[in-house]
């Protein structure tokens, strides 16, 4: 259930087709599991998948009840196939209960106040997580280069969900000539001779990739745009024909407190690509050898 102002919507999800011979959902996978070690009935508690599926949405039809939003019951959702909550109205107002009586109403922190400064990270004691906010020179930016002058910008997608269905005609509408795009500046372009649509190789010391210029002033120079998703396809020397940036960027977490990603920024250079172009193969299925009895 996705119930917020960006995506309001509930969706009763259908089955598509009648699954292959033999196949089982997740539910009846764990259950026979559980049957095998002896506590089928604990796992189940009577119930088999459409049972909790029902069992799930009703507990939280109760739960948004609280909150003033009310949910078709589970058969009006069935045959409707989507409901759309409304906006609340009030409208939300983030820590409003703090803000209107701070001290009835205090915060999960230390103080029961906005802190700036929190005692428990500075005892860390990591160089790169001070207890206060500070500015920290990323480690890869336009502010230091050097053999590398372009900033490569990999963000999310607009035609599938991460890499999700990017074999699909939705996502390969959004590719020129079978590869992803990278965007540039045309000052940047002109430098390296590129044009619109050219095959071009990005690359820096972690490894390379293969994606189609798009021209346009809509970025700035210095910066370099190409979206993540595409399905990795390196070829003999591990370069990503396709066009996947995650051969770019550094496979190291945020900081040694965050241990995020860092996949969507770090500096690289981009040329034509020279030769005969290779084909992608991302989207073929593999071999599959007849099992020997």
């Amino acid at each position: 259930l996705m119930m917020s102002l960006r995506d309001p919507y509930v969706i009763a999800m259908q089955k598509a087709a009648e699954p292959p011979q033999g196949a089982r959902n997740d539910h009846d996978i764990f259950r026979g599991l559980a049957a095998r070690m002896g506590f089928e009935e604990e796992f189940t508690g009577g119930r088999d998948e459409a049972a909790w599926l029902r069992w799930l949405y009703d507990k939280t039809r109760q739960s948004v009840r609280a909150e003033g939003l009310g949910l078709p019951d589970w058969q009006e959702l069935q045959d409707k196939g989507w409901h759309r909550t409304p906006p609340p109205d009030p409208a939300t107002v983030m820590m409003q209960a703090f803000r209107e009586d701070p001290e009835t109403h205090a915060l999960a922190t230390p103080s029961g106040k906005i802190e700036v400064f929190c005692k428990t990270i500075d005892t860390f004691g990591y160089a790169d997580c001070p207890g206060h906010p500070a500015w920290m020179e990323p480690y890869e930016w336009l502010g230091k280069t050097g053999k590398y002058p372009l900033h490569l910008i990999s963000n999310q997608p607009s035609k599938k969900l991460h890499s999700q269905l990017d074999q699909g005609s939705v996502s390969r509408s959004g590719k020129i000539n079978g590869r992803e795009p990278v965007m540039m500046n045309p000052e940047d372009a002109a430098e390296r001779g590129i044009g619109d649509g050219d095959l071009l190789r990005l690359f820096n010391d972690r490894g390379a990739c293969l994606g189609a210029a798009l021209v346009s002033a809509q970025i700035r120079r210095g910066v370099v745009q190409m979206s993540t998703g595409s399905w990795w396809d390196p070829d003999d020397d591990g370069m990503c024909r396709h066009g996947n940036p995650n051969v770019l960027t550094r496979d190291v977490g945020t900081s040694s407190l965050a241990q995020g990603p860092t996949a969507h920024s770090c500096l690289i250079e981009v040329e034509l690509f020279t030769g005969t172009a290779p084909p992608v193969r991302a989207f073929e299925p593999p071999v599959i050898r007849p099992r020997k009895d």
